[in-house]
Parts: C-alpha cells; sequence; structure tokens
C-alpha cells in the first residue's frame, strides 16, 4: 500500500472514511480508519490530527449504551492516532481525558464501576498512558491547574479502584504505571523537568489525592500473595514517589503561612485545595507513619526478592526527600533497611550497603539531631529487649535483630558517643550484651580433662594453635556461629566510634560488679579493644578522629592489670587437694619486685563443677584477651612482657588442659605480636627477668606457689641453653629441700620434677637411643654365632659329664666346701674408684650433677608418709637414672644408696606405688644390668613370684570389670615387664624357674585376654635366654606330637605333656612351642600369625568335650614336615638328639644352660644314669 506523506494526500484518503464513520459507528467504518491510518506518515497525520480525532470523539459522546467492542476499537484507534502525533492544545488535551475518563465511569445511578470487559479497560488505561505521553511541555502542565482538580481526582480514583479491585495482573499494573505517569513521577526520559514553582504547584494539587492514594496503595501492598510481585513492585515505586512528592522537605519549607485565596468563581475549587502548613504536615506524617509500618512490616518479609528490593528504594527516597517531615517514620524505615543488610538475596544486599553507606557519607544522621533521638530511642528499646528476643527466636530471628542492632550502631557513628554518654542508654545496652553473651558452663569435659604429665616438643602442639586457637565456647541463649560474629562486630562497632575510656571503665565496673558478669565482660571487653584499633571492623563512615597509641595501651594496661589480680587469675579450677592448697594464697604475685603484700581474705572456694567449669572459663577468656591486646598493640607490647609474660606462662603449666593450651595459644600470639620466630625465642629474650622471678617467688612459696608452673613451661618449651640461667635456681630448690621435707616437698618436687624432665629430654635421648642399639646388636650378633655354633664330641662329653655332677648334687654327693666357695659368685658390689681414677676421669657435666643432687634427695624421699609425694619422687628417680645413664661411675652408687627404700615400695606400698616403682626397677635394670641381678634375686624377685600366685585364682574368676581395677593393672604391668627385666638381668637358673612357675599359670585360657598376652611375652623372653628348658616345661605341660627315636638302640621318650587332653593352658602352651620351633623372638599376637590368647568361652568347646586323640592326630598332621626340624637356638645339635641320649639313660633330657649346671628339682632324672656303648 502506498504511503501518504503530504496532508493534501492523506486528507483525499482519509476524508471519505472520516465521513462514513461520522454518518454510521460500526466497527467496520472503524477498522477502515484505522487501516487508512497505518499508509498515512506521521508529519501528515499530525497535520490531520484534529480531523480524523473528531469522528472518533463524536462516536464516543453518542448518548446511550454503546457495543463495548466498538468502544474498545474506538479507544484503540484513538491510541493509535496519539502515539504518532502530539498534543498542542490544552483543551484538547483535557477534553480528550474526560472522554477517556468517561469510558471507565459507572453509569450516574450506581456508585459502583462500570462491568466493562477487561480488554475494554486495559485499552482505556493504554490510551490514557499514550495521551499522557502525546502532551509535551506547557501543554501537559495545563492539566495541573485547580480548575481541573475535580478531573484529576475522577481519573485518579477510577484507576485506584481497577489496580486495586481488578483480578487481572496486567489490569493492575498498567493502572498503576498509568497512575504513575499522571502525578507526573513516570521513569521515562521524554519529559521535560520541571521548575521550582511548577513541583510547588503540583504538589499543592496531589496533596489532596494524598489520603485515597496511600491507603489505597497499601492496601495494594499488602494483599494476597497470589496477585504475583510485579503489582506489589509498582504499588511501593507508586507509593514512595508519591509521598515524596508531597511530603517533600524542599516543598514544605516553601509553602506560605496562609492558604492562597483563589478568584470567585474557583471557591467551590478552593474548598478541594490543602494548604501543606506545619498543622497538616504533622497530621499528615502521623498518619503516614501508621501506613509505613504496615508497608515495612509486610514487604520485609515478602516471599520476592524484588519487592524487598523495592523496599529498599522506598527507604532511600524517603530518607533523602522527606528527612524531616517524615522522622516519625523513621524507626520504620530504617529497621526495615538494616534488616535486609543480611538478605539472602545478593542484589538486595549490596543495595543495602550502598544506600547505608550513601547515608552515612552524607552526614544524615550527623546533620539530623531528630534522625539521632530516633536511632537513639530505637537502640534503646532493641537494647531492652534483646535478652528475652534472643530467649524466644530462632537462629533466623537473632541474627536479623543483632543485625537491626549493628545497623543502628553503624548508622549512628560519631554520634554514638551521644548515646553513650546517656547514663540509662549506657547501662542498657552494656547489660544486655552481657546478658546475651552467656555462657554455657554445665560440660563436665572441661573439668574432666586435664594435662599429665609433660608434653614433649611444643612444634605440633603449636601448630595446632594457630588460627582459631581455643576450643569452641557454647552459649545459654545462641548456638549459630552468625550470632556471634554479629556481636563481635557489635562491641567493635562500639569500641571504634565510642569513647574508649568511658566504655573500658563501664565494662570493667560489670566485670568487678558480679561474677555472674565477668566472663561476658571480659569478652566485650578485649573485642572493644579490638575495634578500637581498627582491626577485623567494619563501619560505615571513619570516625572523627583517630585514636592515639598511648590511650590504646592505657586502656589495655588497666584491663591487663584486673585480669592479673589475685581474685581474677587464682581461680580454683578443680578439687584437687594440691591445687586448691595453692589457690589459698592471696599475695598477687609476678616477676618484678612491686607486688602488694596486703593479704585479702581468702576466696571462697567453689563446691560444683559448674562454679570450676565458670573459673576455667574466665582464665580462658583472659588468656585469650591478652592475646588480642598482644596483637593489637605489635611490637609496643613488648614493654608489657614484664607483667604479662610471667602470669600467662604460669597458666601454660596449669594442669587444666583447656587452660594450659589457651595460654599456649596466647604466648604463640605474644611471639608473632612481639616479632619473635618462636615462643623458644620469646621466652630465651626474657628469661632473665623471668628467672629472676621464680627465684623470688620460690622464697615465698606460701604467698606465691605457682613458680613451679612457670619454670615447668619455660623448661618444656626451651632448648638447653636455658639451663646454666636456672641452675642457681636448681641449687637453692635443692636446698630448701633439705630444710622443709615435710612444708613444701611437693612443690619443690614439682620444680625438681620439670628440671629432670628437660635434662632427660635434653640430654637423654641420645645415649638411650645409643645403648638400645647397641644392645640390639650385641643381641643379634650373638643369637647368631650361637646358631652358627658346631658341636664337638668334647662338648657333648662335657655335657653328660656336668650331668652327672648335678645328679650327685642332687643325691646329696656334695663336693669339699672349698671347692664350693670357689664355685659360688661373688656377690656385686657398689664399684668403689681409687683417687687416682677419680684424678683422671672427666669432669661430671653440670647436668648430671644435677641429676646426681636430685636422685640423692629422691633416696632420701622414697619413704615419705604422702603417697602422692612417694608417686612424684619415684618419677624424678626415673628421670634421674636416665640422665645419669652415660655416667655409669656415678649411677651405680647412686642406685646402690636408693635401692633399700626402693624395695619397700615394690613389695608393700600401696599398688599405685608398686606400679610406679616396678616401672623405676624396669629403668635401672635398663640403665645398671647386672648390678642390680644379686639385689633382684634375693629382695624382690621371690615375693614378686609369690604376689603373682596368689593373685592368679582372683584374675581368673574375674568379670569384665576386674580390668579396671588396681590389682589387674598391676599384675599387667609385672607380666609386661618382668620378662625383659630378667633378660636384662641376666637371672640364673633359679631365678627363672620360678619367673616361669608364676608365670606359667596366666597362660590359662581363664585368665583375662591382656594377662594372657603379657604371660607370653615372659616366657618368649624366657626362649631367648634358656630356650631348652623353657621348650622342656612347656612340653611337660602339653606335648602336641610324639617323638620317635632316630635309631633302633635309643629308648622311647614319652615327655608330661604327651597323651593329655586339652586344658586351659593347652591353647598358648602350643602357640608359645609353635614360636620357639619357628625361632621368632617378636612377642605373641593375633595379627602375627598365631590364634591369639583364649578365652573362657572357648574352654567348655576345647577341654573335655571330645576326644583327645583324633586331636593330637591333627596336631600331628599339621605339624607333618616339620618333624626332625625344630629350632637349635643355641647349637647344631637337634633337640630330638638330646631327648633320645638323654632318655637312653633312663631319665628325662637335661637341661642346660649357658654357663651353669644345676638343674631345677623338676628336672632333676628320677633314676641313675648308664652308659651305652
Amino acid at each position: 500500500m502506498a504511503v501518504f506523506d503530504t496532508p493534501q494526500e492523506a486528507f483525499g484518503a482519509l476524508r471519505p472514511v472520516c465521513v462514513q464513520l461520522t454518518r454510521a459507528q460500526t466497527l467496520e467504518n472503524v477498522g477502515l480508519l484505522r487501516a487508512r491510518l497505518a499508509a498515512v506518515s506521521a508529519p501528515a497525520l499530525q497535520e490531520l490530527q484534529e480531523y480524523v480525532l473528531f469522528p472518533l470523539r463524536f462516536a464516543l459522546r453518542l448518548p446511550g449504551p454503546q457495543q463495548e467492542r466498538l468502544v474498545q476499537s474506538l479507544v484503540q484507534c484513538i491510541s493509535a492516532v496519539l502515539a504518532a502525533t502530539c498534543l498542542k492544545k490544552p483543551e484538547l488535551l483535557r477534553e480528550l481525558f474526560s472522554e477517556l475518563c468517561s469510558c471507565l465511569s459507572p453509569p450516574p445511578s450506581s456508585g459502583k464501576a462500570a462491568p466493562l470487559s477487561e480488554e475494554l479497560k486495559l485499552a482505556v488505561i493504554q490510551a490514557l498512558h499514550t495521551l499522557l505521553h502525546a502532551a509535551h511541555g506547557d501543554v501537559v502542565l495545563s492539566l495541573y491547574q485547580p480548575s481541573t482538580l475535580p478531573l484529576l481526582g475522577f481519573a485518579v480514583s477510577l484507576l485506584l479502584g481497577l489496580a486495586e479491585q481488578e483480578k487481572a495482573k496486567q489490569i493492575k499494573i498498567s493502572a498503576l504505571r498509568c497512575l504513575q505517569v499522571l502525578v507526573l513521577q513516570c521513569d521515562c526520559q521524554e519529559h521535560r523537568p520541571l521548575a521550582e514553582d511548577e513541583v510547588q504547584q503540583c504538589g499543592d494539587l496531589f496533596a489532596s489525592f494524598l489520603p485515597g492514594m496511600s491507603i489505597t496503595l497499601s492496601r495494594v501492598i499488602t494483599g494476597d500473595t497470589k496477585q504475583g510481585h510485579k503489582p506489589v513492585v509498582s504499588a511501593i515505586r507508586l507509593f514512595y514517589l508519591t509521598v515524596g512528592s508531597v511530603m517533600a522537605d524542599v516543598q514544605l519549607a516553601r509553602v506560605p503561612q496562609s492558604k492562597e485565596k483563589l478568584p470567585v468563581e474557583q471557591c467551590r475549587i478552593s474548598e478541594l485545595m490543602v494548604h501543606r502548613g506545619p498543622d497538616w504536615s504533622k497530621s499528615t506524617a502521623a498518619k503516614l507513619s501508621l501506613l509505613l509500618q504496615k508497608v515495612v512490616e509486610f514487604s520485609s518479609v515478602h516471599p520476592h526478592w524484588k519487592v524487598r528490593l523495592e523496599l529498599v528504594e522506598l527507604v532511600h527516597h524517603l530518607l533523602r526527600s522527606c528527612s524531616q517531615s517524615l522522622v516519625d517514620s523513621f524507626s520504620h524505615l530504617l529497621k526495615a533497611l538494616v534488616g535486609l543488610v543480611n538478605d539472602e538475596t545478593s542484589e538486595v544486599q549490596s543495595r543495602c550497603q550502598e544506600v547505608l553507606q550513601g547515608i552515612a557519607e552524607q552526614g544524615v544522621v550527623a546533620q539530623s539531631r531528630a534522625l539521632a533521638d530516633v536511632l537513639s530511642e530505637n537502640l534503646h528499646s532493641l537494647a531492652t529487649a534483646l535478652p528475652r528476643l534472643m530467649n524466644s527466636q530462632d537462629d533466623r530471628g537473632k541474627v536479623s535483630t543483632l543485625s537491626l542492632l549493628l545497623g543502628y550502631l553503624k548508622l549512628l557513628g560519631p554520634k554514638i558517643n551521644v548515646v553513650l554518654n546517656s547514663v540509662s542508654h549506657l547501662q542498657r545496652l552494656a547489660k544486655a550484651l552481657v546478658q546475651v553473651l552467656e555462657l554455657d558452663v554445665t560440660d563436665v569435659k572441661i573439668v574432666e580433662e586435664r594435662r599429665w604429665g609433660c608434653e614433649g616438643p611444643p612444634g605440633p602442639l603449636q601448630q595446632g594453635l594457630q588460627g582459631g586457637r581455643g576450643q569452641k565456647k557454647h552459649f545459654r541463649f545462641f548456638t549459630e556461629e552468625k550470632v556471634l560474629q554479629l556481636l563481635q562486630q557489635v562491641c567493635r562497632v562500639l569500641g571504634y566510634h565510642g569513647n574508649l575510656y568511658l566504655l573500658v571503665d563501664h565494662f570493667m565496673g560489670l566485670y568487678c560488679e558480679s561474677g555472674l558478669y565477668r566472663k561476658q565482660a571480659a569478652m566485650v571487653l578485649q573485642e572493644l579493644i579490638t575495634g578500637a584499633a581498627g582491626v577485623g571492623v567494619d563501619v560505615l563512615q571513619q570516625r572523627e578522629a583517630p585514636l592515639s597509641l598511648a590511650d590504646l595501651k592505657g586502656s589495655i594496661v588497666s584491663i591487663l592489670d584486673e585480669y592479673t589480680e589475685q581474685a581474677n587469675w587464682y581461680l580454683v579450677t578443680s578439687i584437687d587437694a594440691e591445687e586448691i592448697s595453692q589457690e589459698r594464697p592471696v599475695q598477687r604475685s609476678g616477676p618484678g619486685g612491686g607486688h602488694s603484700n596486703v593479704l585479702l581474705p581468702p576466696p571462697e572456694l567453689p563446691t560444683t563443677t559448674s562454679a570450676m567449669n565458670s573459673n576455667i572459663w574466665q582464665l580462658c577468656i583472659q588468656l585469650e584477651g591478652v592475646g588480642r591486646f598482644a596483637a593489637v598493640l605489635g611490637r609496643a607490647f613488648r614493654p608489657l612482657l614484664l607483667s604479662a609474660l610471667y602470669p600467662v606462662l604460669e597458666k601454660a603449666g596449669d594442669r587444666t588442659l583447656l587452660i594450659s593450651q589457651t595460654a599456649l595459644g596466647t604466648l604463640v600470639d605474644i611471639g608473632e605480636a612481639c616479632g619473635y620466630p618462636s615462643l623458644q625465642a620469646l621466652i630465651a629474650d626474657n628469661s632473665d627477668y623471668l628467672v629472676n622471678g621464680i627465684a623470688l617467688s620460690l622464697r615465698q612459696l606460701a604467698h606465691r606457689p605457682h613458680a613451679a608452673q612457670v619454670l615447668d613451661t619455660m623448661l618444656r618449651h626451651s632448648d638447653a641453653s636455658l639451663l646454666p640461667l636456672v641452675e642457681d635456681v636448681i641449687q637453692d630448690v635443692l636446698s630448701a629441700l633439705d630444710h622443709s621435707y615435710n612444708d613444701q616437698a611437693s612443690t619443690f618436687l614439682r620444680v625438681l620434677h620439670s628440671v629432670m624432665t628437660a635434662l632427660a629430654r635434653w640430654f637423654g635421648s641420645c645415649c638411650s637411643e645409643e645403648r638400645g642399639q647397641g644392645q640390639a646388636e650385641e643381641s643379634w650378633s650373638r643369637a647368631v654365632s650361637q646358631g652358627q655354633q658346631v658341636v664337638t664330641r668334647q662338648e657333648v662329653e662335657q655335657f653328660f659329664l656336668d650331668y652327672i655332677r648335678q645328679k650327685q648334687v642332687a643325691e646329696g654327693d656334695l663336693p669339699d666346701p672349698e671347692e664350693e666357695e670357689a664355685d659360688e659368685v661373688p656377690p656385686v658390689t657398689a664399684p668403689e674408684l681409687s683417687s687416682s681414677a677419680m684424678e683422671e676421669e672427666a669432669p661430671l657435666p653440670s647436668h648430671a650433677q644435677l641429676a646426681r643432687a636430685v636422685m640423692e634427695r629422691c633416696s632420701n624421699l622414697l619413704s615419705h608418709q604422702s603417697l602422692h609425694l612417694r608417686l612424684k619422687v619415684l618419677e624424678v628417680l626415673e628421670l634421674c637414672v636416665t640422665v645419669l645413664h652415660p655416667h655409669g661411675t656415678h649411677l651405680l652408687p647412686m642406685a646402690h644408696r636408693a635401692w633399700p627404700a626402693l624395695v619397700p615400695r615394690l613389695l608393700g606400698d600401696h599398688p599405685l606405688a608398686v606400679l610406679r616403682a616396678f616401672k623405676v626397677l624396669c629403668t635401672l635394670a635398663d640403665k645398671c644390668g647386672d648390678f642390680l641381678r644379686q639385689r633382684f634375686s634375693k629382695d624382690v624377685l621371690p615375693k614378686l613370684a609369690n604376689s603373682l600366685l596368689s593373685q592368679a585364682p582372683a584374675s581368673a574368676r574375674a568379670g569384665p570389670v576386674y580390668s579396671h581395677s588396681l590389682a589387674f593393672k598391676l599384675q599387667l604391668a609385672v607380666l609386661q615387664g618382668l620378662g625383659s627385666l630378667c633378660e636384662k638381668l641376666d637371672l640364673g637358673e633359679s631365678d627363672l624357674n620360678k619367673v616361669a612357675d608364676a608365670c606359667l599359670t596366666y597362660l590359662s585360657a581363664r585368665q583375662p585376654r591382656k594377662l594372657q598376652e603379657a604371660a607370653q611375652s615372659v616366657f618368649l623372653h624366657l626362649m631367648q635366654m634358656d630356650p631348652d628348658s623353657t621348650w622342656l616345661l612347656l612340653n611337660e605341660v602339653s606335648c602336641p606330637r610324639g617323638y620317635q627315636p632316630p635309631h633302633a638302640s635309643l629308648r622311647p621318650v614319652k615327655l608330661g605333656g604327651t597323651g593329655r587332653p586339652r586344658e586351659e593352658l593347652t591353647h598358648n602352651v602350643q602357640l608359645l612351642l609353635e614360636r620357639l620351633e619357628q625361632g621368632i623372638r617378636e612377642p605373641m599376637s593375633p595379627a602375627q600369625g598365631g590364634t591369639g590368647a583364649m578365652t573362657q568361652e572357648d574352654i567348655g568347646a576345647r577341654t573335655g568335650a571330645e576326644d583327645p586323640e583324633p586331636h593330637q592326630q591333627g596336631q600331628q598332621g599339621q605339624s607333618e614336615g616339620r618333624v626332625r626340624k625344630v629350632a637349635e637356638p643355641l647349637s647344631s645339635m637337634g633337640w630330638e638328639e638330646r631327648c633320645w641320649q638323654g632318655a637312653s639313660s633312663g631319665g628325662a633330657a637335661p637341661r642346660a644352660h649357658k654357663d651353669r649346671g644345676q638343674l631345677p628339682g623338676w628336672a632333676v632324672p628320677r633314676h641313675g644314669l648308664q652308659h651305652h656303648g
């Protein structure tokens, strides 16, 4: 179709169609007109605009009812003309506006909206939208005159009704967008900006519509969520644009005091006009506050994020435009804004942050005293309700509440001091924080976990304490980590913007006021200091003046002084009587000389687990605070080490595990902050004044009992270079111990234990490793040489001659006394060194001299009446032996001196002391060797064997609970150490017989499994020392197979265990025999090829329930291939040959020992020896 570019051509094409439409208003004629309009260019149509609109308007104004489809087609045609042209006559704009609105108006007799189709309503709304965009400049402003107020009000009411009552989402959205254009708040950029007087005039007009619009829009916003989010977003945008236009501070400031008088002909219009004076503004703001509260509460929890994002824009627009007129509504607006900072959607979060940052940068709060007052009141109300809310809300609600509190503080910024200067506000906020941070101190594990003994090198522990040190705290009112992070940020923002001296003073008052607040106040204080230093704090604006290092250091010093006070630092954390006695002294301690000598009344000792748990957490929090202060000050903390390092070292040596680990973490923090490469370097650099403090404390142990903990920590985390510094202190301790065995022996022994542990770590480990390696090589070479030994004819002859001599002794045919004396082994005594040897000997090192002096004191204290003290003495004694081991000429006399006092501890003391003494005995045997053989054989072994035999029936009858008893632990320790003890002492044959007889009963399947395995280990050691007699003893109990003579001239031999039915000893005995034949030296365990120890449940199934003969045949079958192929640990002569050689004489097989010929009673032959040619 051709396009009509000129008005003449267009007129010729349009005139027939327009005339026809004027004559007959039908759908066909309207359709023909729309078709012709499509072929007309926009410039040509602009010239014929009124001509074309006339038939369309004429058709709309016809009286009587009309078809909806016709009206819809007419409206769409008018909209098409307006979309292509511009309105240049104000009268035409007003007439078209009225005619279009009348299409939606109800009949005069009805007060309800006309029952029109949704298509017609949508077409009229879009036509109005197009009409308002077609009018530009002054033409559109002609619609916003007092005279047109009724027409505007009519249109506004129609559109609001459609937005609220219509169900169709598209109609609601179109009506709201048309309203937005109608109030001159269109989002497009086609409209020219209005001048100030024009904006003022429009605001006066829209003030008349504000009540109806705000109420209706609030109903749309808070309507059913099924309507979707788009109508809600459009309604919120229209709401804040309209309110922001009418209630703008700039406009209200220009409103005259009195209402402007209109001409007489417009007196009716003046009644509709609103005068935006102070009274009206105040009244309207109060009513809008209610609506805003309703809108904010609903929108802030709307499920769609775009609604929440539009709410942020509402707050931003009203805060920027109406900061004075709507100040009463800001509590709701700011609550919404701050609450959405932690929204789940990143778009909402980022926009909230931008708005808050903009408010802070523009100084909206700082410049508005009223807004600051609103925030202060909101803060006070929230702080009042905070404990209740934290106790009743879920984790999500708690996060929201704390985010609101943090947002208020961030918005206040430097104005926080105005709030803090109010006593009521400060007290309410402080009490809220300490109540919310209350810890849960019901966990019993905190008190139960103890630090026993001395840890090894500090490296792994320090690495485990790096970053996030300390155990996780459990709070009463929350469990979410996010809640704790928000509380930390609240405290840090307070410290950043607030008066630090005021805050520290107030929370120190709470710290001292009650023990209920002490832990929480300490946590708040360390966060305040962190925030004041600007570390880890998130703020919206910088503080007015930076905090000086001197002020920060002054606050830290005052807090440290309070922390290390006697009543706050030395708390009872255990029911251990020894530790409680240490906490009773109340004189303030420290390394320096400026200590108070005023004695305070002794504190009340806690009697409940929760009280001790609370004390533990208080100390841990204070220790964490010291580390935090050091991190804040950095190298500036070095001068404070004089007062802070010594107390922290005390707690690093505490028996409570949590306190000790926290203190070590604090030491690592201090070292990093002060620039030390390691904890060892920190201690070494400050060791001079630390040692001086220890020396002073040891002289006043009644008031300073914690010096041992400091020295213990120093020694555990230092090397041998520290020894010269502490040597004088140790000498003072030894001298003091000589004069106060009863009073302070326990404290002095803790010091000596720490010293000897360090010496053993520094000087004892390498020597022990070398000696252990040498012994292993010697044992291996001896075994190899024994395995490769070739037995000669002379040795066989000597073997039987020894046997004859032993038989004579057994029958009473004793040799001469002189020969007997010659054969006896002379008793071993302590070696006496000559003076020349002493002169030639190298001087004893200082650490060995200390060990000898300590061992001498321990020998005197072994008989002390206190069990705890005796146990500690035995520990120290064992360490002394380890340190003195390389210096045998000094160790042996000290062992000789300690032996008389050690024997009663082994034989007649408390089971705990016996356990510890047996461990010392094993250590002595390892280090002294043959020196203790005769002493052990004479003084200890008989009673030890009798004790094992007497306790065996009880352990065989006991149930599973027996494994937790002291008697079981003592049996187990003795059995586990007895085998190696025999081997190291190289015991004689009679002693080995006693050991074998005592341990044999523990091979019973009725014994606890661990005791069976320990007894097996004893026999494995006996196999290495005397395999012949061990083999014979085990075969006398249970012989798994018979032995055939290698020659017809030899008699068959039948050992005592041959043919016996299975019994409780059989299983373990056969396991040992298999190991003996295989020549395996390692301890027996199920993982190493055996079936392990037998349980009591196995007995019934394996003894008496089956014929022993098939079982023996099975054993014989399993042993096939091993006959005549047995181990020969001592010589190349096989076991079977020895058996037959002995059996051919009519007696049992002889028992050989490497350097002794006497036979035990059970091995003596019962028949004479007969020689065969």
